[in-house]
């Protein structure tokens, strides 16, 4: 794609989406960027802004504003930190690479402040008990829950993300030795990672006795594919999953990162280090990692008995000598 001929906002908007294309990112990650830019180029239409020589620190002076003061349609909440920031991002990151490619003659947004990340912990975390409610569900579908399970034991078992189960093939799960390899993770970043036996069986159930009528010419070496036979989209694995947490009767709403979540925190729990789960999971970071050992229950708990004044007090306000 040619440098745009002029510097209309969108035109260069569709450039910079394409040379992120070119470089390798994902298709999460554009489609994330594209919603965020979306968001700016229609705040701009609105101030008759129609340029990208017209972003400068004192429009994004206004646009943090309007974000501040903005609420999500689907349920009147404001932006979270991280989402106002990764908003604010995208357009930083936009107009240096403008910068960078000749379109504009300085980077009016080097020196932009960008809100603090802050921590924002896993909102709907569920038990040992809860996730095994969540698994019983599929099997009240007949032959299509076989594969429901199956993609929610493998969820369950590996922690792993919705985009890296989409991308699964056949090839990539050793039954045998009880390992799976994750392709194209986030930063296109392989691993692998250890699968429970109880998911493997699921996952044998599945390819023994599903998949294969399932599949089609456009199914390739997809592991798990939807009804029309080809591979999930991230959308779909979201609305199955979430389908079931609403069956379970639980009162709390939750998607394929439930599972990731309760990974992380089950094993923190039961005693796993910190490292381990990061590699686990996939974490850059080990600090990304660290959000859950302030939700990881069980440690915190015995932490507190074992350290805290007020837990170690033998004294009771019922015992009989309580106010001699």
């Amino acid at each position: 794609m040619d440098k745009p001929n002029n510097k209309r906002i969108w035109c260069c908007v569709r450039y910079y989406l394409w040379l992120c294309a070119a470089k390798g990112q994902s298709s999460e990650t554009i489609r994330g960027k594209k919603a965020g830019l979306k968001k700016l180029f229609r705040w701009c239409l609105e101030r008759r802004v129609h340029f990208i020589d017209e972003i400068d620190l004192n429009l994004m002076d206004n646009y943090m504003e309007y974000l501040n003061c903005y609420r999500k349609a689907l349920d009147g909440n404001p932006l979270c930190l991280a989402q106002k920031r990764n908003l604010l991002t995208f357009v930083k990151t936009f107009v240096e690479k403008l910068y960078a490619k000749g379109l504009l003659a300085t980077n009016a947004l080097q020196h932009i402040e960008l809100p603090s990340k802050g921590r924002s912990l896993p909102k709907a975390l569920f038990s040992e008990v809860e996730i095994e409610k969540i698994l019983s569900q599929p099997l009240l579908f007949g032959v299509l829950g076989l594969r429901d399970r199956a993609i929610l034991e493998t969820f369950y078992a590996t922690g792993i993300r919705r985009t890296e189960l989409m991308n699964l093939d056949i090839d990539d799960v050793d039954l045998t030795e009880g390992l799976l390899r994750v392709n194209r993770g986030k930063g296109n970043k392989d691993r692998i990672v250890p699968i429970s036996q109880r998911a493997c069986e699921w996952v044998t159930l599945y390819l023994g006795k599903l998949r294969m009528n399932m599949a089609n010419i456009d199914t390739g070496s997809a592991l798990f594919i939807a009804n029309h036979g080809k591979r999930y989209s991230a959308n779909k694995l979201s609305e199955m999953v979430g389908r079931y947490v609403k069956l379970s009767g639980l009162k709390r709403a939750g998607a394929c990162h439930l599972f990731r979540h309760a990974t992380a925190t089950i094993m923190l729990d039961n005693g796993a280090e910190l490292r381990h789960v990061q590699e686990m999971l996939g974490h850059a970071s080990i600090s990304t990692t660290q959000i859950y050992t302030y939700v990881s229950r069980s440690i915190l708990t015995k932490t507190y008995q074992q350290s805290h004044p007020s837990a170690l007090s033998t004294s009771s306000i019922f015992s009989p000598h309580s106010d001699e």
